[in-house]
């Protein structure tokens, strides 16, 4: 447990910090889920525009710490090729 007056601000901040990234995070694979259901329903159109509303969310994801760099591109090079395939 935390002692010092700094070291209980810093814990209360965490704190903060933790329940403001968990949301970021679930509402990224919220976007994500979106274009994997709609890929698996097969409709290209819905599956390209969930995929427009997600890219944003995503590298959203990356300026606020939530995703690295690398990390984002992946998903998004991946799923966007998924796109691709099923509207060829």
């Amino acid at each position: 447990m935390a002692n010092t007056t700094q070291s209980k601000k810093r814990a209360r901040q965490a704190q903060r910090r933790t329940l403001i990234n968990k949301t970021r995070r679930t509402r990224i694979r919220t976007y994500i889920r979106k274009v994997e259901e709609a890929l698996a329903g097969g409709d290209a159109a819905v599956a390209a525009a969930a995929l427009k509303a997600a890219q944003p969310e995503i590298m959203r994801g990356v300026t606020k710490g939530i995703l690295h760099k690398n990390t984002a591109s992946r998903k998004m090079s991946r799923l966007a090729a998924r796109v691709k395939a099923l509207g060829a």
